[in-house]
């Protein structure tokens, strides 16, 4: 298993399958620069289904457990239940996962299933229509969501995590009534302090709602008490009701970073290695794979890029807080957050 500089070992891929979504989420690809004139990767400078396969496999033998399937929107991904299948072949990988906006997974849940997806992860800002409208910046209701969070439920996509990212003056009057809403349904919603990812969104630290206020509301409704991480790098705080109807997490990267016990790399939808969320910049693995490098070729190139890993961005902004304009970063959409 690989280390950084920080001891950090190497655990969980991102891959990003498609810069592409449905969706124009304001904190995300805000519609007024994600247009219909905005121009996403071509076809040919994606990474085809036999790459990605041939990446992964080697990545699984350098210690990676755990994939997540995410874009972009994933499932705008053409024949995606046969890249899953692909991936749930390669020796080593204990957990296949994908994140979805949720808007077509109704159609696609079933075959998710069966090409050996194992959980599912949704996006759903608000149980309000009005606000619902507003975060995804199409105007869609949340019928189509909710009704796929049914359909993944019964083909047995589970547990289900429910994301929700707050933003102060936005949804954040609305995170009690989510909470309310699937509080014993088996589903964990997971509420995201809302981050300065990438450059576009116009981030403040004054939009953002403490991980501490947003349990302190749920918390003075529905009694919660903290409970222990599943794994070492796990990112959301775990709180269950004391009820024991179920739990919520709270991914709390603004107050209470957790760089210390990240263990995530991320590989974007043109072939590049990101070690940070908050990357500037990327490796390509593309370009030195179709040069004709071999496998050796490529695992060393992973393995010096993670053992010289020393990104702790989220650290650093705690302990010099200051607004959004500083050094470029890669964009959300194309590493999947």
């Amino acid at each position: 298993m690989l280390i950084d500089t920080f001891g950090r070992p190497m655990r969980d891929l991102r891959i990003s399958v498609t810069d592409r979504c449905n969706f124009r989420c304001p904190y995300c690809m805000p519609s007024e620069i994600y247009g219909e004139a905005y121009e996403f990767l071509p076809r040919a400078d994606i990474l085809t289904f036999e790459e990605l396969t041939r990446l992964i496999a080697i990545f699984s033998d350098l210690g990676i457990e755990k994939l997540r399937i995410t874009g972009g929107e994933p499932l705008l991904r053409n024949d995606l239940p046969q890249l899953l299948a692909m991936l749930n072949a390669i020796d080593g990988i204990e957990d296949l996962t994908l994140t979805t906006n949720g808007y077509l997974l109704s159609q696609f849940a079933e075959p998710l299933k069966k090409a050996g997806l194992s959980r599912i992860t949704v996006s759903l800002d608000s149980l309000d229509d009005e606000v619902f409208k507003t975060m995804n910046g199409r105007g869609f209701t949340t019928e189509r969501v909710l009704e796929s969070i049914q359909v993944a439920s019964n083909v047995g996509l589970s547990p289900i995590k429910i994301n929700c990212v707050v933003q102060k003056n936005v949804n954040d009057h609305t995170i009690v009534d989510l909470a309310r809403h699937f509080k014993g349904s088996g589903h964990i919603v997971r509420y995201i302090e809302y981050m300065d990812v990438g450059n576009r969104n116009g981030w403040r630290s004054d939009h953002v709602v403490p991980a501490e206020e947003i349990i302190a509301r749920i918390d003075a409704e529905m009694p919660l008490e903290a409970t222990e991480s599943n794994y070492r790098g796990e990112v959301a705080k775990r709180y269950r009701y004391k009820d024991g109807s179920g739990e919520i997490g709270i991914i709390a990267s603004v107050t209470n970073p957790f760089c210390g016990d990240c263990t995530r790399v991320r590989l974007s939808t043109d072939g590049k290695i990101f070690t940070c969320l908050f990357a500037s910049d990327g490796i390509s693995l593309m370009e030195p794979m179709r040069a004709g490098a071999s496998d050796k070729e490529l695992r060393e190139t992973i393995t010096e890029i993670w053992n010289a890993r020393s990104d702790k961005y989220s650290e650093d902004r705690a302990a010099n807080p200051s607004e959004a304009g500083g050094p470029r970063k890669i964009e959300m959409y194309q590493i999947g957050g």
